[in-house]
């Protein structure tokens, strides 16, 4: 790719491939030089060093998570959409959760524009904006948890692989003490097919935004 053509979403789209392949520490500014056949110095255009770099890949990575479904429908369902493009887009992008965690999110305008959303949201259900805050970060943490902690093999392991991974986390946990671990023991037969995960996201989803939900100010609670 030629350095004029490069444009600062290519790069972090490319830097966040990078980092979905090989890990977010393949991702150096002289290596993604490297993948885009420039030098060095074409990328510091966009991107004064790795911090920026990493900040730029989040940043480009969250320009989808925005609530943007109708403006008649209802704040609860506005924030869950935005929860639910949170988590695609980490499913998508494996090196993203950890990035979450890692980088100053807060310096890159799509993670801003998204909270105020989301504040926007919680301030319309009745929270306090403090409140708001505090359940706009519990949705992301939340978000980045399922997906980190969702069932099966860990994301490094190759399809063809899940088999005999399930099995030995079978055979691991049903080889534990049953009458120390009952439950764990019980809870290893589930090794023995792949989990529904498209079932789990949602339930999850659910979980926290019920959570969201019964707490707001205005709701009927008993």
């Amino acid at each position: 790719m030629a350095a004029e053509k490069l444009s600062r979403a290519a790069v972090a789209e490319r830097a966040l491939s990078l980092g979905d392949q090989e890990g977010v520490e393949a991702v150096t500014v002289r290596r993604l030089a490297q993948e885009l056949g420039v030098t060095p110095m074409a990328l510091y255009w966009h991107f004064k060093n790795k911090d920026e770099l990493l900040v730029g890949i989040v940043d480009h990575a969250l320009a989808s998570v925005r609530a943007d479904r109708s403006a008649a429908d209802p704040w609860p369902k506005q924030l869950r959409a935005m929860v639910e493009a949170l988590v695609t887009v980490m499913r998508e992008h494996p090196s993203l959760p950890e990035l979450m965690h890692s980088v100053a999110k807060d310096e890159g305008e799509s993670f801003q524009r998204a909270s105020d959303d989301a504040l926007a949201l919680l301030t319309a259900g009745g929270y306090p904006i403090d409140q708001a805050w505090w359940v706009a970060s519990y949705l992301l943490h939340s978000a980045i948890g399922m997906v980190q902690a969702q069932p099966d093999c860990p994301a490094n392991v190759p399809a063809a692989e899940a088999p005999e991974w399930r099995r030995k986390k079978r055979l691991m946990l049903e080889s534990l003490p049953a009458d120390r671990f009952p439950m764990m023991v019980a809870f290893g037969a589930t090794y023995a097919r792949a989990p529904d995960t498209e079932r789990y996201f949602s339930f999850c989803i659910d979980l926290v935004m019920a959570a969201v939900e019964s707490m707001a100010p205005g709701s009927q609670r008993p």
